[in-house]
């Protein structure tokens, strides 16, 4: 190695003449799948139907994805049953989304709707009523300086945006500026509300 090319690595054609990269030049299928899914795997959980996805983007045949998809289920690196209820507990506790909202996440994710519909089942509706509460009264606080009308239409909108029925919102946007003292609460209609 000459002076001018130390410390710059190796120059020379691709692939080089020798070592591992010399020997196997293209990866079989089967290692590019097992490769895609352990990386996706390693940064966080993901569904079959996703680990599918992303094989079928990189030109895996489906065979091979499903086989390589059986072998992860088997020894217990995809379970989707976990994902879903997983999904569940994260978007319900943490984004206080509705069942609704979740069905669709998880249906988006590439559940099916058994396992969506077992895992759902951690969030009753007294659940969903109580984390609806809570947005309504943290939605109310934000807006605490505006009229009745104007925060009860973005509340609608808040907890519109994230499932829940708009009887449910509607009853406790009363409720709850009822209790803050705010007027004319009867007024307050539903999510159709106008400017």
């Amino acid at each position: 190695m000459t002076s001018s090319t130390r410390g710059r690595g190796w120059r020379g054609t691709e692939p080089p003449p020798t070592g591992s990269a010399a020997d196997d030049a293209e990866p079989d299928h089967e290692s590019v799948a097992r490769a895609i899914a352990l990386r996706l795997l390693t940064s966080s959980a993901r569904s079959r139907s996703q680990l599918a996805e992303a094989m079928a983007r990189k030109d895996v045949p489906d065979e091979v994805a499903g086989r390589v998809l059986d072998r992860f289920t088997e020894v217990g690196l995809i379970d989707d049953a976990e994902y879903a209820r997983m999904v569940v507990r994260t978007r319900h506790a943490e984004r206080g989304l509705s069942r609704r909202a979740i069905a669709v996440e998880l249906r988006r994710r590439g559940i099916d709707d058994e396992l969506a519909g077992e895992a759902l089942e951690q969030v009753d509706s007294d659940d969903e009523e109580v984390a609806a509460r809570e947005l309504v009264r943290r939605k109310l606080r934000s807006t605490s300086g505006l009229d009745a009308q104007t925060q009860a239409r973005r509340t609608f909108a808040a907890l519109g945006r994230k499932g829940y029925p708009p009887g449910l919102v509607s009853r406790l946007v009363r409720e709850e500026l009822a209790r803050a003292g705010a007027e004319d609460v009867d007024s307050i209609g539903g999510p159709d509300l106008s400017d």
